[in-house]
């Protein structure tokens, strides 16, 4: 496993027990999405020991702080999300999660750690941090549409001062520990979600003649919004239209009357994004007609497509080059499907979204996994590339 070397790097390897802590805390006990209310303690609690007034919410699990507010330099926002997930942990670690069926699956146990890991080496360099650096500890990534990015943004999380640019990470389990991965333009997909309801006769299901079968509509409907993807679409325009909840019926010799389906809808340009929205509603209510049935579609746009500022993005490269070496960076060369909130800061000033390795030998273990668990080396890495990136966009 490669180590960086670069002054940030060593600085935050001495700083591994304290973020080690940190994690080990967040980790034992996740939060699902707007219920953080003891991790937002912890980090309440970290700031303040740095010497930091964090900005809490009566409404909001999120928390805000400024280093350095009224220096008179670029203002630099780093972002590390705080929610856990619906999981039952299988990792088997010393410090697994105490609470049943929730875990830090995707890794924002790591992200929090990393920022204040970040925190504290920028607080340490007192005049070298030439501007303010804004640390968001952002809520509720995992909850769709209604994350905690844009709350936060309408909170003026962005102002006051006005930030001049914006930083993220995501542990990564396809780029090895002690990488980064980068790539300028959009990284990361348009979410959005679709709610279907059939609706049939219902009935005994050995007279299926007696009515539409909303069963059978829906299972065609399932098949038909594949042809979407297929058959409507530039196959050179990245879509993905999948669903992921079926719930319909009572007992084996009854047709249900109603079944529904939920699902998501990926695409990466904004007008692609209009037409399958189109497609997806006229496509569903004639297949259900054409069976007799009808079918109502209800779809819900969510995260937007995360655009990486390519100026930014160049700008990064050259900071993190500096620090960690160029052969520690790897340039991802195609977008993904999954998606993230961090979307909605870029909408508002310009950024860059990284890859933060976490693959070790061995078969991978995926995000949202029981079993994911990043190796340390990430906490240093990912401490070490913000605050790198915090003074080198303000020095550049």
């Amino acid at each position: 496993m490669a180590r960086s070397q670069g002054p940030w790097s060593v600085a935050a390897r001495k700083l591994l027990p304290a973020m080690r802590g940190w994690r080990e805390s967040f980790h034992e006990e996740p939060e699902l999405a707007n219920q953080e209310h003891k991790t937002r303690e912890k980090v309440v609690r970290a700031l303040r020991e740095l010497g930091l007034t964090p900005t809490v919410y009566p409404d909001f699990t999120g928390v805000l702080a400024t280093i350095g507010p009224d220096r008179p330099g670029p203002v630099v926002a780093l972002r590390a999300d705080m929610d856990a997930l619906p999981v039952e942990e299988k990792t088997g670690l010393p410090f697994r999660s105490k609470v049943p069926g929730r875990m830090h699956a995707c890794g924002h146990d790591v992200h929090m750690s990393c920022l204040l890991g970040a925190a504290t080496l920028l607080v340490r360099a007192g005049p070298r941090v030439k501007g303010p650096v804004r640390l968001l500890f952002q809520p509720a990534e995992e909850q769709g549409e209604a994350g905690g990015a844009g709350p936060f943004v309408e909170r003026g999380c962005l102002e006051s001062p006005k930030v001049d640019f914006v930083v993220g990470q995501h542990v990564a389990p396809e780029v090895p520990a002690g990488q980064i991965g980068w790539k300028k333009g959009p990284l990361m997909a348009a979410a959005d979600r679709f709610r279907i309801v059939v609706r049939g006769s219902g009935g005994h299901a050995a007279y299926p003649h007696r009515g539409p079968d909303a069963v059978v509509a829906a299972a065609e409907i399932i098949v038909g919004m594949q042809a979407i993807v297929s058959r409507a679409r530039d196959p050179v325009d990245p879509v993905v239209v999948s669903v992921g909840m079926v719930h319909g019926g009572t007992r084996h010799n009854i047709l249900p009357p109603e079944v529904e389906l939920e699902g998501t809808v990926r695409t990466f340009r904004p007008e692609t994004r209009d037409a399958i929205e189109r497609l997806l509603r006229t496509r569903v209510r004639h297949i259900a007609q054409s069976l007799g049935a009808s079918a109502r579609v209800e779809y819900f746009r969510g995260y937007p497509v995360l655009v990486n500022s390519p100026p930014v993005t160049e700008r990064l490269v050259g900071i993190l080059g500096e620090e960690f070496g160029d052969a520690q960076l790897e340039e991802l060369t195609a977008p993904v499907m999954g998606a993230e909130d961090f979307s909605r800061y870029l909408e508002h000033v310009p950024g860059s979204f990284l890859k933060l390795g976490a693959g070790v030998p061995g078969p991978p273990a995926n995000l949202h996994s029981p079993t994911f668990a990043p190796p340390e080396e990430s906490l240093v890495v990912g401490a070490a590339a913000l605050a790198a990136a915090a003074v080198g966009l303000q020095e550049r």
